[in-house]
């Protein structure tokens, strides 16, 4: 299923993709419910939300609240979480070595998350990723966000490099349909921040990986090839 030719470039998901940010948003929101003396919630419980957004990860801990309440509660879980953006969040296991390929061997990569540019911006900083970037796209950047293909096609555009040789990675059915849509190559990561009640098998993906190393094969490189010569690639 890896196409003869090498995909050009890698566009990834944030959060339960590029990034592990759970534990930080599950410090957050055990924080809120601390602060509404309730019980603090499992972190495998709150894990698979993530990847949904602070209106999944507040819901579940607060099921029961009404409009007015819950958007009070919303806007408290994000102070909190921007006040301690980067404690354990870290990228996924391999990716540092893929980032590594992809950088020595010209290869663009961008992000394209549905995350507000306010967090994820100063999140990239943080952890020195956001000038590696060739394109970073958040949730408002544009009019409209995933499942909609306009912010992977605008990252193609922004990386001149045409939507069918780019893949773009993700963990969630919104991040697959955008990219078969934008007739990019769909992969999928088994690795991130998937339900056990996430229906997969009907997720228009066009493959599936384990781990971050897997998609080094997409773009025609292999595991340690960061220590050869750079190559150009057009």
């Amino acid at each position: 299923m890896i196409p003869d030719t090498p995909l050009a470039a890698v566009l990834l998901d944030l959060d339960g993709t590029l990034l592990d940010t759970a534990p930080d948003m599950a410090r957050a929101l055990n924080a809120l419910l601390t602060e509404q003396q309730l019980a603090p919630l499992a972190f495998e419980c709150i894990r698979p939300q993530v990847s949904n957004g602070a209106n999944a990860v507040v819901r579940l801990g607060f099921p029961d609240a009404d409009a007015a309440r819950f958007e009070a509660l919303r806007a408290r879980f994000l102070d909190l979480y921007r006040a301690r953006l980067v404690v354990d969040t870290r990228l996924f296991p391999g990716f540092e070595e893929v980032l590594a390929q992809l950088d020595a061997h010209r290869i663009p990569w961008g992000v394209i998350t549905n995350k507000p540019r306010w967090l994820t911006e100063p999140l990239m900083q943080q952890l020195g990723l956001y000038q590696r970037a060739g394109c970073v796209l958040s949730g408002d950047s544009l009019p409209v966000r995933k499942p909609d293909p306009l912010p992977l096609l605008t990252a193609a555009r922004q990386l001149q490099i045409e939507p069918a040789r780019c893949l773009y990675l993700g963990d969630a059915l919104r991040d697959m349909q955008a990219a078969r849509a934008a007739n990019m190559v769909a992969l999928g990561a088994g690795f991130g921040y998937i339900g056990a009640h996430d229906d997969v098998k009907d997720w228009p993906v066009t493959a599936w990986i384990d781990e971050p190393l897997d998609l080094l094969a997409w773009v025609g490189l292999s595991r340690g090839a960061s220590r050869r010569a750079p190559q150009a690639r057009t």
